[in-house]
């Protein structure tokens, strides 16, 4: 049948040219030439279904927008360009075969699979904008997204080169053009969405500026001395990613729990990078990490007292993120941080690392008198580093729930893994792999350590000093405990 014969019937009814436009498009979408017997290609269905896939293009476009995203007039346009050139083929087509019905049928079919596929679209935004999606397909989705818009097209080409019946060669030469010229195009206009977030230049306050030295100054005050005799619990927090309020809303929350909980007030120190707590709370830098490190070695009892310093950021390979812009840091790496802690004095650590491939930092921060808790293996990620989310996923299972839940690090680190694995599984996420590693001498002395750290009497510790080698250390628990650190 050519061109010029074809004909299209519309029905009585809106609905039923509708439904039937619909399955012509899933026809095409198949390769099936069935599609030129559904098709309805009225003016009103024409205008319905650009209002449609505008709307649904609309709506995907929101969705994937950034948070602070606005309506940007080139992306409509550049939107548009495409149901245009394809309704002035169609005209072309009609005048040719002089068969004025083939004026809406390719773009009527276009706009469907359009609909269809926005809508698809952001029903996968969705579940991927909420965690709802396996961490492997977030790689895939813009190819995904790509051969969607590609399909469509390439399957309205392959239509009516079958119903014209071209040589095989000129149907390969059209795909062929199409499928560059089409990629080319998407990938241009990629940083032209509908809804678009306008880049603002980070910009430091005056008041900032000289602010942060103060807060600073201000929080290394506040550490107070360990009491003599006693084992004292020591706190230090650094969030170092700025640009996702997770990371400041875990090390809080943490340092929340310890001060209250386990009695670290007046001895804890939070150093924050977040966007907007400049005015508020020290940022995280290596210069202001080492300084307060060392002011926690100058206040503790290197013998008696323990510190708990966690770390909450993105991460790669020996690698813990700090970023705050507009300032330019260096990031904070696992054998500067060892030397850091060694510069310090600080003898007893516990060290919690909740970052992607935090278990690269094992190999550097394991010592003799050290716990080093990750998030994750050395080669994997970690997960829960989302704007809504107010703690990761290992650090809701660790402090949130296994340090309340249990009397011990080793207890509190099985429940959250187990934790952590189950809510991966459902994610479908790759687990994480979360590790544990406990020094030799910390194996020993860290009962001594927890009990004091758990239990709500805090019980007096008496110091019994080491021998001339360093090797031994004895904490005695007023309530008849002893524990020997070989």
């Amino acid at each position: 049948m050519s061109l010029s014969s074809l004909k299209t019937i519309s029905l009585q009814r809106f609905s039923l040219n509708f439904a039937a436009n619909i399955i012509a498009s899933l026809w095409m979408l198949v390769g099936s030439t069935r599609a030129f017997s559904w098709v309805k290609p009225t003016f009103m269905q024409f205008a319905t279904f650009a209002l449609l896939a505008l709307g649904s293009n609309v709506l995907f476009s929101w969705l994937a927008a950034e948070s602070g995203s606005i309506f940007n007039e080139q992306g409509l346009v550049s939107y548009l360009i495409w149901p245009t050139i394809i309704l002035l083929g169609g005209i072309i087509l009609a005048r040719r075969a002089g068969n004025q019905s083939l004026v809406f049928v390719p773009v009527i079919l276009w706009l469907v699979a359009d609909t269809l596929s926005a809508l698809l679209q952001s029903a996968v935004q969705f579940l991927g904008s909420h965690g709802w999606l396996p961490e492997w397909s977030y790689d895939f989705l813009p190819i995904l997204f790509l051969l969607l818009f590609l399909w469509q097209t390439l399957a309205l080409l392959w239509l009516f080169a079958r119903h014209l019946r071209t040589p095989w060669w000129e149907r390969l030469i059209v795909l062929v053009g199409a499928v560059a010229l089409l990629t080319i195009w998407q990938r241009n206009i990629a940083d032209q969405p509908i809804f678009k977030q306008i880049p603002v230049q980070p910009v430091l306050e005056e008041a900032a500026l000289y602010k942060q030295p103060q807060l600073l100054q201000q929080a290394l005050a506040s550490i107070n001395p360990s009491i003599p005799g006693k084992s004292d619990w020591y706190f230090m927090g650094v969030a170092g990613f700025a640009e996702q309020n997770v990371f400041r809303s875990e090390i809080n929350r943490v340092r929340e729990l310890f001060d209250v909980r386990f009695g670290t007030s007046g001895k804890s120190l939070t150093l924050i990078n977040n966007t907007y707590s400049w005015l508020d709370e020290p940022v995280a830098t290596k210069t202001s990490i080492l300084q307060g490190l060392k002011r926690i070695g100058q206040q503790m009892n290197a013998d008696e007292d323990v510190l708990l310093l966690t770390l909450s950021s993105h991460g790669t390979t020996d690698i813990v993120q700090l970023e705050n812009p507009p300032l330019d840091m260096e990031d904070l790496d696992a054998a500067w941080l060892r030397e850091a802690l060694d510069e310090s004095g600080i003898r007893w650590r516990v060290i919690v690392v909740s970052a992607c491939y935090s278990g690269s930092f094992i190999d550097e921060l394991q010592s003799p008198t050290t716990v080093v808790i990750t998030a994750s293996a050395a080669d994997k990620m970690s997960f829960g580093c989302t704007n809504t989310a107010e703690m990761t996923y290992f650090g809701q299972a660790f402090f949130a729930e296994g340090l309340r839940e249990n009397t011990s690090f080793l207890a509190a680190f099985k429940d959250a893994s187990l934790r952590v694995h189950e809510r991966e599984s459902v994610m479908g996420f790759e687990p994480s792999e979360p590790q544990m590693v406990v020094g030799s001498l910390m194996k020993t002395a860290l009962p001594a350590f927890e009990q004091v750290l758990f239990d709500k009497a805090r019980p007096t510790v008496t110091r019994v000093t080491s021998d001339n080698d360093a090797t031994d250390t004895m904490i005695n628990i007023i309530a008849d405990k002893a524990v020997s650190v070989q």
